[in-house]
């Protein structure tokens, strides 16, 4: 019996996943309309032949060389980064055709390159992309995106994982996303005018760190409700293409103001040991309104599939409540992204006992400079697939 706690060498193969798909109008750049293909690497340890494979997708598609799936391939465990159709660019995704993409590697997996099982690592972003994949591939019951259109997951003929592991997962994009908007923004076409007393970075706030429960109460209403109302406008705006007979009709939008969450001022808020006025992407006061934040730029159907708060069906909660297969969900324990109470939001949404939750103390959100912390972690997701019951 191999030690969990052995590295081996590995080799790292790029490949493609190539399939056709016509589900509606073309909204990945580059590349022929219907045919996708999928940028995939095949992480696989020297001299250790296995039947299972652990499968990672984010739905920007990008994270081939991030630490966790190095890790995982050097801790024995096979292990494939896949791309998704959207690579790096996330402006027109549509959630349900990410589920396709996945759909698609876990297919090749099997069919091409043999593996007999598969366990989906949903890290980041991926978490609910997984919990969302698994839930379908179960019981499918999504026939078409919120904005419209393919594709029908009904249809889709999704294979199930065997299982699920979560390391460093928050619990949606749209949730997530709507938990550091700026609430302050008074109209989306005036994104300059400002509402001081929920401006986070307006030194006239008369609401400074540390925040009172009245004002995060406060905070959080006014953010939810920010989502409805661009929601409200992204609805408003497609019915009156399918009014003029334009039903496939997009129309593309900048959401100013993504990274004003009071977590990242104020430490006593879902505390861990990250560090205070800082959040994954840099200074939040900068990335509130630079280029790099997130859904900074949207189409109408991609807001109504990952961002909107309603609408979006790729809820990881939601999604959790109805897989069956078993779970282990690992927490960061100085993540600047996803901080704790996802972790417990998601573990708790499991609907079954077949359920195990860790943190690694003092890991961020990529493990990056943190090479015993990433170790830890390949560790324990190698020990716990060692345990599963797998055909």
């Amino acid at each position: 019996m191999t030690n969990v706690n052995e590295t081996r060498r590995y080799s790292r193969t790029p490949y493609l996943v190539v399939f056709e798909d016509a589900a509606g109008p073309k909204d990945a750049y580059g590349g022929l309309e219907a045919t996708i293909a999928l940028e995939s690497h095949l992480l696989k340890p020297e001299d250790t032949p296995s039947d299972t494979v652990t499968i990672f997708m984010h739905p920007l598609g990008t994270g081939h060389y991030l630490p966790m799936p190095s890790a995982l391939a050097s801790s024995g465990l096979h292990t494939i980064f896949c791309g998704t159709r959207y690579h790096g660019a996330d402006y027109g995704l549509i959630m349900e055709k990410v589920v396709v993409d996945l759909g698609a590697c876990i297919r090749h997996a099997k069919e091409q390159l043999g593996y007999k099982n598969v366990v989906l690592a949903g890290w980041s972003g991926g978490g609910s992309l997984a919990l969302f994949y698994q839930s379908q591939a179960e019981n499918p019951t999504v026939v078409a995106p919120p904005g419209g259109g393919g594709p029908n997951l009904t249809q889709a003929k999704l294979i199930p994982a065997d299982g699920v592991i979560l390391p460093a997962a928050h619990v949606a994009r749209a949730k997530t996303l709507t938990e550091w908007l700026d609430p302050s923004i008074l109209g989306e076409d005036r994104p300059l005018e400002r509402d001081p007393e929920l401006n986070l970075y307006h030194a006239a706030n008369p609401n400074q760190a540390p925040y009172s429960d009245d004002y995060i109460a406060r905070y959080r209403e006014a953010q939810i409700a920010r989502n409805r109302r661009i929601t409200e406008r992204v609805k408003r705006r497609l019915q009156q293409f399918k009014d003029a007979g334009e039903p496939d009709r997009e129309y593309s939008f900048t959401v100013h103001g993504t990274m004003a969450d009071p977590r990242w001022l104020d430490p006593a808020i879902d505390p861990n040991e990250r560090k205070p006025g800082w959040c994954y992407l840099g200074d939040p006061r900068i990335v509130n309104d630079s280029p790099i934040g997130l859904a900074r730029y949207s189409s109408l159907k991609s807001w109504l599939s990952q961002w909107s708060y309603d609408d979006s069906n790729a809820d990881g909660e939601a999604s959790a409540a109805r897989i069956t297969v078993p779970v282990l969900v690992i927490g960061n324990g100085a993540d600047d992204a996803c901080t704790p109470s996802h972790a417990k939001r998601l573990y708790e949404a499991i609907g079954h006992e077949r359920k195990v939750r860790r943190e690694i103390s003092g890991a961020t959100h990529y493990y990056f400079g943190q090479k015993e912390k990433v170790k830890e972690a390949a560790d324990l997701c190698k020990e716990w697939i060692g345990g599963l019951e797998l055909a």
